[in-house]
């Protein structure tokens, strides 16, 4: 056995934080910024503003005031950077923030929040309907009649419900990882999503109703 050979057999299991940070740009620059350097930490910003943009106006609406709350995402980060241990994804840890967040804006325009869910932003009501009736029902019925049913659909959904839907139809989130997020186990998730799209059904069966008698 050559001494590389041995060398490889002897080297230590990287760590569940190593493994991280080995596969997580984010987690990189956490770390990276939480050791001096400064420019990390613009890399973060400009990485992930979008997406940060892109979750909260999926679960509050496009005219709520987004912008002040992904710059205090940031500001939490911020706060947060000594204390930081990459044991999650990054995405996974700085998306918690921002629900937390969303949550408590969400609970104070609540009752704007149906108004609020624009098409507008980059959002396509359609794909958030529960089965596959999206297409034969913006065929056959008035657009703008539709999307503000389903809008108030997705606005009328319990938080977490909310947040779960969005989580792993838009952001691809693995079950585990949005119980993360939401602070859930990974049963709990699958039982939030299940409920989510239940739900949303329910409420526009109206309108699959109408598309079903004239297929």
């Amino acid at each position: 056995m050559s001494d590389d050979t041995l060398h490889d057999q002897l080297r230590p299991e990287p760590s569940s934080g190593d493994r991280a940070q080995q596969e997580d740009a984010g987690a990189q620059l956490m770390l990276r910024w939480k050791g001096g350097d400064e420019a990390a930490f613009d890399r973060i910003v400009e990485l992930y503003s979008d997406q940060l943009w892109a979750l909260l106006t999926r679960f509050l609406g496009a005219k709520h005031n987004r912008e002040d709350l992904v710059q205090e995402v940031f500001l939490r980060l911020v706060k947060s950077k000594d204390r930081y241990e990459p044991t999650a994804r990054f995405s996974t840890y700085l998306f918690r923030i921002a629900f937390n967040l969303a949550v408590n804006a969400s609970s104070k325009a609540s009752e704007r929040r149906a108004e609020h869910w624009s098409v507008d932003e980059g959002v396509d009501p359609f794909q958030q309907l529960p089965d596959d009736h999206a297409s034969s029902v913006e065929d056959d019925l008035e657009r703008a009649d539709v999307v503000r049913a389903v809008r108030r659909a997705i606005a009328a959904l319990p938080e977490q419900q909310r947040m779960a839907l969005v989580l792993a139809k838009y952001h691809d989130m693995p079950y585990d990882q949005i119980g993360q997020v939401l602070g859930s186990s990974e049963k709990a998730v699958k039982s939030l999503v299940h409920r989510a799209r239940e739900n949303l059904r329910e409420a526009l069966q109206p309108w699959l109703a109408k598309e079903e008698r004239r297929a």
